[in-house]
């Protein structure tokens, strides 16, 4: 599989620099450029922008997938197995709470995944997904 170029992303957030705290300590991404307004991560090899708001966003609609409730808004990033096992380590030992706790999702099926979800300080969803065999990341049934 070939790494296409980087996506762009840029959401919003109500705390900077709790936003800085979470990508860039816990979550380990690079820092870009940045203003008052607005901070750019290397998340993943991707580039995202966390912009200022001065007030949250509505509640996300979700939409339920293999028996969990999925924020259909998110992003996220698909890791190595071993990386997503160590993120998700990290993220238990910091005592991350889980939108959608750690587990295989469509097991035996051919997108059989690693697949949690975590929320942001801006209450954005990230999906952090793995799949064995990378292979497997398009497989249609």
């Amino acid at each position: 599989m070939t790494m296409s170029p980087p996506f762009h992303l840029a959401f919003p957030v109500t705390d900077l620099e709790a936003t800085r705290c979470f990508y860039g300590s816990l979550l380990g991404c690079g820092l870009g450029r940045e203003s008052d307004r607005w901070i750019d991560f290397d998340f993943f090899g991707h580039q995202i922008t966390a912009h200022l708001v001065d007030r949250p966003a509505h509640e996300a609609a979700t939409n339920p997938v293999d028996g969990d409730d999925i924020p259909v808004r998110h992003f996220g990033a698909v890791l190595p197995w071993e990386a997503w096992h160590a993120l998700r380590d990290r993220l238990r030992q910091a005592g991350t709470s889980f939108l959608v706790e750690p587990h295989i999702r469509f097991a035996g099926e051919p997108g059989e995944q690693a697949t949690f979800f975590i929320t942001d300080p801006g209450g954005n969803a990230i999906e952090f997904k793995s799949f064995k065999d990378p292979a497997k990341l398009f497989a249609r049934a």
